[in-house]
């Protein structure tokens, strides 16, 4: 939920700053009569920027892999998707490199900096947060103290998966 809701402050700052600055978009753009608002920085850039940086960071220090290469994977698997979404901004026409590239720095140190926001000073708060009683109704829980998320979710289902089907098997008759 953090890593949405920075995705969110990452957003607005991005606006802030394009309509701060007003630089306008190419004129690729505006001959496609497709541009309606300012182009520095690229909002996809921040976001795609924004969005690998946090995963990887959070690949790299939370998630844990059998081997190191599955680790580098994940660390990097959304860097590839970042890449492609950044060049069509170029390619498209939608932006100037030098907006892209603002785009992605301006992701890249948000990104950073709310992955240490989260994870170094309010990681502290979510024991009290799972506690209220909004958080209580729609489930919401704290699993940054688990090692490994997934493993711990696919036992904990099988196991309870178990226990229901021993609760519903019928009893043998001893006719």
């Amino acid at each position: 939920m953090f890593f949405a809701l920075g995705l969110l402050i990452a957003q607005f700052f991005s606006e802030f700053v394009k309509t701060a600055v007003k630089q306008s978009r190419p004129l690729t753009c505006e001959a496609l009569e497709m541009c309606d608002s300012h182009g520095w920085p690229s909002s996809h850039s921040v976001y795609m920027s924004f969005f690998s940086i946090y995963f990887t960071l959070l690949a790299a220090r939370r998630l844990t892999f059998s081997t190191h290469l599955g680790k580098v994977f994940m660390m990097s698997i959304s860097w590839p998707f970042a890449v492609v979404v950044m060049y069509s901004r170029i390619y498209l026409g939608y932006h100037s490199p030098a907006q892209v590239a603002a785009g992605c720095c301006l992701g890249l140190i948000l990104g950073s900096v709310w992955y240490l926001i989260v994870n170094v000073i309010l990681v502290h708060t979510f024991p009290v947060l799972e506690e209220l009683p909004i958080c209580k109704f729609f489930y919401i829980k704290d699993s940054s103290h688990i090692p490994n998320v997934i493993r711990f979710e696919y036992e904990n289902c099988r196991a309870a998966r178990k226990v229901a089907e021993v609760k519903v098997m019928p009893k043998p008759s001893m006719d």
